[in-house]
């Protein structure tokens, strides 16, 4: 894992908005000696910066805590203040989705560190970009979870094409000695069989249907 370097928050000069400002964003950064710089973006006017981190901190705070951190900094140079809005999640492409809401442009958030694991196959970089890149009301995030070696997330899937199962659950299981991952996709028709499944693990996964004939392509 690489370990982490000081962030670039660009904000020499300036100061907080507001005193609610200061306070929210000292709660925010104060573990950020632990942060490892995943992405960054800066607007050309530098009026916005969009990053996203990698929490180390997460490993020893409440168990199953999102390990990532999405932060957007919006800075007034005229004032020579700044506000911020910043959120956690449980896997990159919904963080670097987050961003994107915010205003980032989509290819200004690529991954410039992947804290040396790489996507093990193309079917977990497919799964990706659709979480990355997907419409903003189509996927809420109803539960997940994250320890060492795997991270899931259910979300529910509103797309009209997905109503049968709605309920999708995305897995990430990380190989250190491989130094890799693969993400695959489950679907459910209810989130309590979706709970079911991840408590009891009896059965494999059951994919989604729209990606079954990319899961063979990919094997």
């Amino acid at each position: 894992m690489s370990t982490s370097t000081e962030p670039d928050y660009r904000l020499d000069g300036f100061t907080a908005a507001t005193a609610e400002v200061e306070r929210d964003f000292f709660h925010a950064t104060i573990s950020d000696d632990s942060f490892v710089p995943l992405a960054a973006h800066h607007s050309p006017d530098d009026r916005d910066s969009y990053l996203l981190f990698f929490d180390q901190s997460a490993t020893w705070g409440i168990p199953g805590s999102p390990a990532y951190v999405a932060l957007h900094l919006t800075r007034d140079a005229e004032l020579g203040t700044f506000r911020f809005s910043q959120e956690t999640h449980p896997l990159v492409p919904l963080g670097q989705r987050w961003l994107i809401e915010q205003g980032c442009p989509p290819e200004g958030i690529g991954l410039t560190n992947t804290h040396g694991l790489q996507p093990a196959d193309p079917l977990t970089t497919l799964l990706e970009n659709r979480l990355r890149t997907g419409p903003e009301d189509r996927m809420k995030v109803l539960d997940h979870y994250t320890n060492d070696e795997e991270t899931w997330a259910l979300l529910h899937d509103t797309d009209p094409a997905s109503a049968e199962l709605p309920f999708r659950v995305f897995l990430e299981e990380v190989s250190f000695q491989e130094n890799t991952y693969t993400v695959r996709e489950g679907a459910f028709a209810t989130a309590d069989a979706a709970d079911d499944w991840l408590s009891d693990r009896d059965t494999p996964l059951p994919p989604a249907p729209a990606l079954s004939r990319a899961e063979a392509l990919a094997s």
